[in-house]
């Protein structure tokens, strides 16, 4: 079953999990900035997706992110790196974040939910 990780006052995430209802797709729900994903979970995901990039996982608009000036140590930063600071704060991360064994998506796209998760 997939795991869904979300921010509950987030209104792509309250999008994504209507969508996911509405689709009746099963999915266990976690709450990403009170729980976030371990270190070694990311560290895994992002070596699996290395095409995505590392931007693909963070929450490039966000406050979190602006404030550590991630932007520009991004290009330079390393797998680990990147997890240390995904799995500290939740809030760096994009949402929501959808994971099924070496199924993965960051954000909320109605066609990319129904050609993976449907």
């Amino acid at each position: 079953m997939p795991t869904f990780y979300c921010y509950s006052r987030c209104s792509t995430c309250k999008k994504a999990q209507k969508w996911l209802d509405d689709h009746q797709v099963a999915y266990d729900q976690q709450d990403m900035v009170a729980e976030p994903p371990a270190k070694e979970l990311f560290v895994k995901w992002l070596t699996e997706h290395q095409d995505l990039g590392l931007r693909y996982f963070f929450n490039t608009s966000g406050q979190h992110y602006r404030e550590q000036k991630l932007k520009d140590k991004l290009p330079t930063m390393t797998i680990d790196e990147a997890a240390t600071l995904l799995s500290s704060d939740g809030k760096l991360i994009k949402r929501p974040l959808m994971v099924e064994g070496s199924q993965l998506t960051c954000g909320f796209k109605e066609d990319v939910y129904e050609q993976i998760w449907r």
